[in-house]
């Protein structure tokens, strides 16, 4: 009977995906991705902010971005990126809806220059989740129970061993999602799944 719960449950965990698309997300595919390399180990998920213009929050710009759509023109800012093609396999709103943009079997174009747990070019086996937000302003709720919720989903269908942050795989280059982003509460919530978050971020009890 145990055996058949357990079955039960995994079913439905592998359910929540469609090949490497989450069914629960909003899919909106992004043509910034290509396949990672051969006998790539997809264990490393890392944590950003993005929101654009910086500091704005509930519109589309994000998206567009991603999409290679923005509208360079329409805000000053952009001039400082104007070109600039990204992706992230999964975008959470302040409201905790989470968009997906690249296949998790994919290559995402997140991490740029890069390096944790002794590999370099985090791109090649990572997956890449943006908070909306901005480095040193506190996230919302309900976006620590989206990501709770996604890296769980995540775990279940890949070798995932590692969760850190952008500032952790490019120190001195990038500093998202900041130092408002509590670790704490992720950690405490994957607490005894096995994860590994970065020193000094570990929940401890």
């Amino acid at each position: 009977m145990q055996m058949t719960r357990q079955k039960m449950k995994r079913k439905a965990e592998e359910t929540q995906w469609r090949g490497g698309w989450l069914r629960w997300a909003h899919a909106c595919p992004s043509p910034n991705c290509e396949a990672r390399p051969a006998l790539a180990c997809i264990d490393l998920i890392v944590v950003h902010s993005i929101s654009l213009p910086p500091g704005e929050y509930g519109g589309d710009a994000v998206a567009a971005l991603f999409l290679n759509r923005l509208d360079w023109d329409a805000h000053p800012y952009y001039a400082q990126i104007r070109g600039l093609r990204v992706s992230s396999h999964f975008f959470i709103t302040r409201a905790g809806k989470v968009w997906q943009f690249v296949d998790i079997h994919q290559r995402a174009w997140h991490a740029g220059v890069s390096s944790y747990r002794g590999r370099a070019r985090c791109n090649d086996d990572s997956v890449g989740i943006e908070l909306e937000g901005l480095e040193g302003q506190p996230f919302e709720a309900a976006q620590y129970a989206t990501l709770q919720r996604l890296c769980d989903a995540l775990r279940r269908v890949l070798p995932i061993r590692y969760v850190a942050g952008h500032e952790h795989i490019a120190p001195g280059r990038k500093a998202d999602p900041g130092a408002a982003f509590d670790w704490m509460r992720l950690s405490g919530h994957l607490a005894g799944s096995g994860l590994m978050l970065p020193p000094l971020t570990q929940h401890t009890r």
